[in-house]
């Protein structure tokens, strides 16, 4: 969430810098309402000084023994003037603050300007593509071709966008991310935890995912509460959507002392989107699904050290993909193309050879102060003042389109998928997937 007092004292660059995200603020709407509070807290501070000097009236009079029956009188409404300007001002301020809530995030000055993904940079790109002397497959015909990729069966289980794995390919899932979660805790010093499925709404407005993408989420709610009003979750469980929300969470409310920064947390977990508005796109295979894994990295920083995690964020995401041989690219978001939250995002674009094209595979964000600001997350700063923290998260990686990445790259002639090396030792030294034997 935006500081207010940035738009109160500089509106016009403020709207300026959200209209190159695509983003129109409601400068009308909030002219208004800031002219009803200013209008508002005047007459509150003048009937509170009034009270204030009619008390040290009173006070004087009946020390003088004087009648005071007409002050009284005069100042009869007083508190119940008082009390519906409270009422008023606090109407108020929600309004405002459900405004703040649908603002996006402000773009870093590093940021390119752009209005959709046609506009974002390329940084670099690592690793050889390969030559296929041999007709190139997607993976859902690898998949399907080797026996172990079941759409039908998911299907009838649960309906499109979802998915069913066997045998050696569903412990090559399961494979990839133990490899990640490993890589993660024992080489770039993650803090491991494992979070709810299910979070609570104030978890999902913290991290940004409510209240503008509410139908991008799955609610669920308890069946068998008889009487949901006296319940604690009344208003329904939400399935994460990314384990962003949880782990970003776990500081929301919360004074982090300073010498305990940085925190990196790292948690693999599936993750639920109704993919609102996706219709159409990715509707073969693995990439757009309502369900799938993901190992996520979670940062919580001193705000000086924001942009300086941002690279080591990126640098962490990519270790996996050169771990794996994948080639892939990095990529810088233009304005148009950021998340919700984000001040600044990379891109991880994974080759994929039947689409003959990079395809996104990890996002890496500095949110800055923005989800802290919602969440209330501070820490004491050198002079022992709470102050807010920057929080940066990013894929390490998507299992799913990992997954997808190593059907097609190493895919073989007769069919038959080769396993990574530095997998091979979580697949017990199997070595390819292969139709024959149901491996």
């Amino acid at each position: 969430m935006l500081d207010i007092q940035l738009l109160r004292t500089d509106l016009d660059r403020i709207t300026q810098q959200l209209a190159a995200r695509n983003f129109q603020f409601p400068v009308e709407r909030f002219n208004q309402l800031e002219l009803e509070r200013k209008k508002i807290q005047t007459h509150t501070e003048e009937l509170q000084a009034k009270r204030n000097a009619t008390s040290k009236q009173i006070g004087i009079a009946k020390s003088k023994g004087e009648d005071v029956s007409g002050i009284l009188a005069e100042v009869a409404n007083l508190g119940d003037e008082l009390k519906q300007s409270a009422i008023n001002l606090e109407q108020i301020q929600s309004a405002l603050q459900g405004i703040l809530l649908e603002v996006p995030n402000l773009p870093h000055d590093s940021v390119p300007e752009g209005a959709s993904e046609e506009n974002n940079q390329e940084i670099r790109r690592w690793g050889e593509i390969q030559a296929f002397d041999f007709e190139i497959k997607d993976h859902v015909s690898i998949g399907e071709g080797i026996g172990m990729l079941d759409f039908e069966a998911a299907v009838k289980l649960s309906g499109s966008r979802f998915t069913l794995m066997k045998n050696g390919l569903a412990r090559l899932h399961r494979a990839l991310a133990q490899f990640m979660l490993d890589t993660h805790v024992q080489e770039n010093g993650y803090i491991e935890v494992y979070t709810p499925y299910l979070v609570n709404r104030n978890s999902l407005q913290g991290t940004g995912q409510l209240p503008k993408f509410e139908e991008d989420l799955f609610v669920v709610h308890a069946g068998g509460n008889k009487n949901p009003e006296e319940s604690e979750h009344q208003d329904g469980f939400y399935l994460i959507p990314t384990a962003e929300v949880p782990i970003t969470n776990i500081v929301r409310e919360e004074i982090v002392p300073m010498k305990a920064l940085p925190l990196k947390f790292v948690a693999h977990t599936p993750c639920f989107r109704s993919e609102a508005g996706s219709y159409g796109r990715d509707t073969r295979g693995l990439i757009r699904q309502h369900q799938f894994d993901k190992v996520e990295l979670v940062h919580i920083v001193h705000p000086d050290e924001s942009y300086t995690a941002l690279e080591e964020l990126i640098g962490n995401a990519e270790k996996i993909l050169q771990k794996l041989k994948l080639p892939y690219r990095v990529i810088t978001l233009c304005t148009g193309d950021m998340g919700f939250s984000a001040a600044k995002t990379y891109d991880i674009e994974v080759w994929l050879p039947s689409q003959n094209t990079y395809r996104e595979i990890s996002s890496c964000s500095n949110c800055e102060a923005f989800q802290a600001r919602r969440m209330q997350a501070r820490f004491r700063n050198e002079k022992g003042k709470p102050e807010l923290l920057h929080t940066l998260n990013g894929s390490g990686l998507a299992v799913g389109r990992t997954l997808v990445a190593i059907l097609e790259n190493f895919q073989n002639a007769d069919g038959s998928v080769s396993i990574p090396d530095v997998l091979q030792p979580y697949m017990n030294g199997l070595d390819r997937l292969q139709i024959a034997g149901g491996k």
